[in-house]
């Protein structure tokens, strides 16, 4: 904790188009606190590994910025698609090499898990997702969806405390 109580919490939803983040300030054991949020973006038409350099560029001011105590992120999930599923490896391992350079501790959560955390159970939709972050935070507005899934991501982190979930 680096502020009295105060345990700043940075959630990450990889993607090598989209990183979505949210951070929350978690104050004593209960109490959390909406920071911010946002989609880092890298231009769909550039090759992947000048997409990758350009989220962990935006993920590096980001944290030099918002100096968060602990990363919260997705956990790579398989799907059919085994190109996708490489790409998201990519982007959590970018991820996990920026948190890492600054010694941050990264601790990853499956999708379900999020979801059962957030809504109560494990097969939430985005549209559920959002509301209840909205709600949860007091927020004016949902978040855009990729910004909303990494303040789930940090709220789950948040409440379970991810002890013995580090990567």
């Amino acid at each position: 904790m680096s502020v009295a109580g105060r345990t700043r919490i940075l959630g990450i939803d990889p993607g090598t188009l989209r990183l979505g983040y949210g951070v929350v300030d978690r104050i004593g054991n209960a109490k959390l606190s909406y920071v911010e949020c946002g989609v880092i973006s890298a231009p769909p038409r550039q090759p992947r590994n000048q997409r990758l350099l350009t989220i962990g560029r935006g993920l590096c001011e980001l944290l030099d910025e918002l100096a968060p105590d602990e990363v919260a992120m997705e956990q790579a999930f398989y799907g059919k698609n085994v190109q996708a599923t490489l790409a998201l490896g990519e982007a959590r391992g970018v991820a996990l090499f920026v948190a890492g350079d600054r010694g941050l501790p990264v601790v990853g959560y499956a999708p379900a898990r999020v979801k059962r955390t957030i809504v109560g159970h494990g097969r939430a939709s985005k549209a559920q997702v959002a509301f209840l972050v909205r709600a949860l935070l007091t927020m004016r507005r949902a978040p855009e969806a990729d910004a909303a899934d990494a303040l789930a991501i940090a709220i789950c982190h948040a409440r379970l405390g991810g002890a013995n979930l580090r990567l």
